[in-house]
């Protein structure tokens, strides 16, 4: 859901820089339309969720919870169908604030729902899951409530036609390489931990190396936020027929990002003999984290770096090439690497770390050559082809032009 709704930084970050204020509702009531009908298969697989775990050997009694937990999450799946989409409709306009309070609202209510549905009610751990669902619908009320009240929206939110129902190619030859972008790169990661069971003393491997995937991802939270930052304006820029607005928005976010890479690192390795026991209190897993603080750093600096270069390239509409860069530098470069320095150099989990931490640098290094190397004008003139040219279901979205010079 985040991956395809990402297309819509392009869509309507462009056509909002072009002042086609019009067709940002109409590309949001298109991705609310298309997120909808994904959710319904993926509704479906979570079903019968109970009984394919069953199926491929998990423990029959853990199988059955699991799938009763997400059946009562299909309600919250649907909720982001429509959410996604209204937050990157805001986004385009820079419309930050609105959805912080959202979120902060959401926050705070769902902590005593949660509270009262898990332990005052025979619900138990269902009672978690209804609490999702009640606070995703909630968030999507809120975001609802303020387009349809604030004036900021009056130009750009109408209300629902069918061309909602027409042109969804146009929508999904951004969204599907958008998700493709996401999914390569987590996907990636996934595997290390999987792998990691097949080492030696496999809790220990699985438990730090899960330990250090959550940690990268909550920092990756902070280079996610500048990413779409980034986007937001290059897209506008260029939709508006300003490249030289364009490179300077990069010039600024990537400087923020190199920052920000600083801080992190700096802070991982400022707390390398105290994180460990943020996590566990094992003395085992407390030093095998510790000792892994220098290559979380690495994966952390090189994300912070990849995960704004990839909020440039959807502002510039280059998800397809995104997914590509992303492809190659995990399946084809980092996975065999981790593989190598995890097995063969019997390395263990700091080998399958070090290894998909390489994937990261050479993702990195490719989205950087992506970026930098753009021809900016013709990015420019291809926005404002895609926004003005063609009937609203015919108006093709970017397709950004590399091969010029920056």
């Amino acid at each position: 859901m985040i991956g395809m709704s990402n297309g819509l930084e392009t869509l309507c970050g462009q056509a909002y820089g072009a002042e086609q204020y019009g067709r940002l509702g109409v590309q949001t009531y298109r991705a609310m339309v298309t997120l909808t009908a994904v959710s319904i298969p993926i509704s479906l697989l979570w079903v019968f969720m109970g009984k394919l775990l069953t199926l491929i050997g998990q423990d029959p009694v853990i199988s059955h919870e699991a799938g009763r937990y997400i059946m009562w999450l299909i309600p919250a799946l649907f909720a982001y169908a429509v959410s996604q989409p209204l937050t990157k409709f805001l986004q385009s306009q820079s419309l930050i604030i609105p959805m912080l309070w959202s979120s902060m609202a959401t926050l705070l209510l769902h902590i005593p729902v949660c509270w009262l549905l898990v332990f005052k009610t025979s619900l138990g751990y269902i009672g978690a899951a209804l609490a999702i669902s009640v606070s995703y619908w909630l968030n999507v009320f809120m975001l609802v409530a303020y387009i349809g009240c604030s004036n900021s929206c009056k130009e750009t939110f109408s209300r629902p036609t069918l061309d909602a129902f027409s042109g969804v190619g146009v929508f999904m030859r951004l969204a599907l390489p958008s998700a493709l972008m996401l999914c390569f790169e987590w996907w990636s990661f996934e595997v290390i931990i999987l792998l990691s069971g097949l080492l030696p003393n496999p809790e220990l491997q699985t438990s730090v190396l899960s330990t250090c995937m959550t940690t990268i991802t909550l920092m990756y939270t902070i280079a996610y936020g500048i990413g779409a930052a980034g986007s937001t304006r290059v897209s506008n820029e260029l939709g508006a027929g300003n490249p030289e607005g364009a490179r300077l928005a990069v010039r600024v976010v990537m400087s923020i990002a190199v920052t920000e890479a600083v801080l992190i690192t700096g802070a991982l390795l400022a707390s390398q003999h105290i994180l460990g026991y943020a996590y566990s209190s094992d003395k085992e897993v407390v030093d095998y984290v510790n000792a892994m603080v220098p290559f979380i750093c690495i994966s952390v600096a090189a994300d912070s770096l990849q995960g704004v270069l990839s909020g440039i390239a959807r502002g510039c509409g280059s998800q397809h090439l995104g997914a590509y860069v992303n492809l190659g530098s995990f399946y084809l470069f980092g996975i065999p690497m981790s593989l190598l320095l995890g097995f063969v150099l019997k390395m263990g989990g700091k080998g399958l770390w070090m290894g998909i931490s390489c994937g990261s640098i050479m993702q990195f290094l490719l989205l950087s050559g992506i970026v930098f190397f753009s021809n900016w004008q013709k990015m420019s003139d291809n926005a404002r082809e895609s926004v003005f040219g063609g009937t609203p279901a015919e108006k093709e979205p970017l397709m950004s032009d590399v091969t010029g010079a920056a």
